[in-house]
Formats: C-alpha cells, structure tokens, sequence
C-alpha cells in the first residue's frame, strides 16, 4: 500500500480540531509529507484535499476546477460543505459568474466602499456609545459583531431594518452543515430566504427605491440580464455573504485578541494606527472557516496534475484556505499573530473569479469596530471563562452567538 493510501486510510474530512485559533494539526503535516490527499468526507464522496498555499491559490484560479459541476442535481454529495443552487453566483462558473458580478462589482470598488466610510463609521459609533451607556458587562455578538454589517449591508441593499433580525436567522440556518439529517435545516432557511426575497422583490417593483436590490431588478426587468431564480438567489445570497463572514471574523477576532493576546490588544490600544496593518493579520490568522475551507467544494472537469498527484476529471476538490494561511514556505513562522506583519498575501478572501466581492467593505468594517473598541476600551476583557462561550455547532464558519466583555473595576 503506497504512503498516500495509507494516510488516507486514517483520514476522514472535515477533520478534527479546527477552531478560532487555527486549522486542524493533521494539515501542517499534509503540507510536508503528502499536500494532495484524497480521503472519505463525512456522510459523502471521497474528495481531494488540496493544502499548500501555492497549489491552493493556483486551482481556485484554475478554469479545470467547476463550482457548477460540484452544484448538479446529480453530483454526489461532498461531507462537510454547504449546499448551494445552481442559481446562485458562487455556484457558476465563467461566462455567467462573470455576467452576474458585473452587476454589482461597481458597488464594491474601493473608491465607492470608502464613500461609504463615514456612513459606516456613524453605525459603527453609535453601537458602541450604546455599549457605554449600558454598562459593562456587554454581550458583543449583539451590540456590535452582528449589527454592524447587517446594517450596513441592509442599507446597501435596501432591505429593511425591521426585517434584519429574521433574515439574520435564516441565513444562519442556510449555513449551517449537517450531513447526518440531509442538510434539512439548510433546506429550510434556504425556502424562507427565498421567500422573504420574492416578497421584498414583489415591493420594490411596486415601489422602487435608490438601492441595490432596485437596481438589479431594472437589470431583470429591462435589460433581461438576470432570470427571475438568478434575482431571487442573488439578492439573498449579497444579503448573507454581506453580514455573516464579518460579524464572525470581528467576532472571534475580537476574542482571539483579549483571551489569547491581551498584550496585543493593549499594544493596539496605545496606537491604533495599527489597525489596517493588524487587520490583515487577524483575517491570515484567526479562523472563520469551520472546515479549514470556505465549505465550497469544486470538481475537476478535466485530469489535473498537482504537487505528484493526479485529480481525475469529475473528482470533488476541497480548497483549505486556512492551511494555506499557515504555510510556512509563504509566511514567515506563520503560526504566530504577528500584527506588524508586513508580507502577508494571505487568501482569507480566496482568490480567482470566487475572491470575495465586500472584501473591501469587510476590511473597512473590520477596521472602523476595533479601532472604536481599543479607544473606548483599551482593558476590555472575556466576562465568562472562555470555555463557556457559545458556538453554533454545524456552521461552515466558526460562529460564536454570544461573546460577553468587561471592562473597568
């Protein structure tokens, strides 16, 4: 039996032990001794898992690798990751992905996401004067992680406030990964979210408004550029993706920062020009991805060659962008925050026609809430022991749904 069928013998993904503080062990030795590995996924097909950073930034651009294939009626389920429609633009693959994020790219460039700033900026303040006049302890999932890009993403899009909560917890439901009950609770979330935006579409046809979702119904409606399922979906999906990866990596960076480094969250304290530069290394270094990738898988439609191995056509591929993250021929002892880090072409955002559309916006958010918290509280600290924090088990991100903080006497 060769070395790789051997490792795979003892390999089943997702595997265990990924957490806020970095991927599972078993992936710095696979980046060593064997970086492309096929193994059994929970309750699915066997996958390749791809985990060195060059390999994995090479095939998220490789044409070869299809998120359509891996989106078909027909295709066996891959364990560990999230189910997606064939309608939604992180389930296509070019010209159509390029044809719906041509859509709204505009909206997202830096230019116009720094428009946005102030805007941002005020929501960003107002949560935390509200934090103040509470009153330490504060819950900050909800006065803060949470509310801050829904609000923001809420405006963009034209979504009401008072609809944020229950689109908050359906979205929730849709993210979330359970092989062993089918994925139903995904299902689920998945008919309500369309619900609710064929409802919300239903208004804004009757009533347009100068927002995005608007804007993307004219492109339905007079330039015929996007079927009704194509709206429907792309309206929740911007929504989803526009709150949740934020709210959770503000979430858990906010908690690796006062448990883990609490030196470094005081060292951010006394100059918080440090900010942009530590964001990018919170975002290398503390995990959102639940699986060690971002849950999507692809499949080959054509054999590839890769680091000694061959990926046959029609085979499911998982990326791990969190191993990636961690290569050691890439970052220099990149198992340490380092937050004055300088070379750190991280692929948190991942990369190719997939990379993150508010990657921008995400950055921009990230910076304004911490660098509001490290002003305003620059001895914030966990209100509860930490192994007593909440986590929504099942998620593809790692989502804590509640994060008390303390400060002062």
């Amino acid at each position: 039996m060769s070395a790789q069928a051997t490792e795979a013998a003892t390999d089943v993904y997702p595997f265990p032990g990924s957490s806020y503080r970095g991927p599972s062990e078993r992936y710095a030795q696979l980046r060593g001794e064997c970086p492309v590995l096929k193994v059994p996924t929970e309750g699915g097909a066997d996958a390749w898992v791809v985990t060195r950073y060059e390999d994995v930034r090479a095939l998220s651009a490789d044409p070869r690798l299809s998120r359509a294939a891996a989106c078909r009626p027909d295709t066996p389920r891959i364990g560990g990751t999230m189910y997606t429609t064939p309608e939604m633009i992180i389930s296509m693959d070019e010209p159509e992905h390029g044809r719906l994020r041509k859509l709204v790219m505009k909206a997202f460039t830096t230019r116009r996401v720094e428009l946005m700033r102030p805007r941002v900026q005020a929501v960003s303040d107002e949560l935390i004067d509200a934090m103040v006049a509470s009153g330490s302890p504060v819950d900050l999932v909800p006065a803060l992680a949470l509310p801050l890009p829904l609000t923001v993403i809420g405006e963009l899009l034209g979504v009401p406030s008072k609809d944020l909560e229950s689109f908050e917890r359906n979205a929730r439901a849709f993210a979330t990964v359970d092989d062993r009950a089918g994925g139903e609770e995904s299902l689920a979330g998945l008919a309500k979210l369309s619900e609710y935006i064929v409802g919300l579409i239903a208004d804004k046809r009757a009533n347009p408004t100068d927002d995005m979702l608007s804007e993307l119904i004219g492109a339905r409606d007079n330039d015929d550029r996007l079927s009704e399922p194509e709206l429907v979906t792309f309206g929740f999906t911007l929504i989803g993706a526009g709150f949740d990866t934020t709210a959770n990596q503000l979430a858990n960076s906010v908690l690796a920062l006062i448990h883990d480094h609490p030196d470094k969250w005081r060292w951010l304290s006394e100059d918080p020009s440090r900010i942009p530069t530590a964001v990018e290394e919170l975002l290398r270094h503390v995990n959102l991805f639940a699986t060690d990738t971002t849950g999507f898988p692809r499949v080959a439609i054509a054999d590839i060659e890769v680091a000694g191995a061959t990926i046959k056509a029609g085979d499911p591929v998982v990326l791990a962008l969190t191993s990636a993250n961690r290569d050691p021929e890439v970052f220099e002892d990149p198992d340490t925050l380092d937050l004055t880090r300088q070379h750190n072409p991280h692929i948190s955002f991942g990369h190719g026609i997939h990379h993150c559309l508010g990657m921008q916006l995400g950055r921009m958010e990230m910076q304004i809430a911490l660098d509001g918290l490290v002003r305003r509280f620059p001895d914030l600290r966990l209100a509860v022991p930490a192994g007593e924090l909440p986590w929504h088990v099942g998620e593809i991100n790692h989502t804590l749904t509640s994060l008390p903080v303390a400060w002062g006497d």
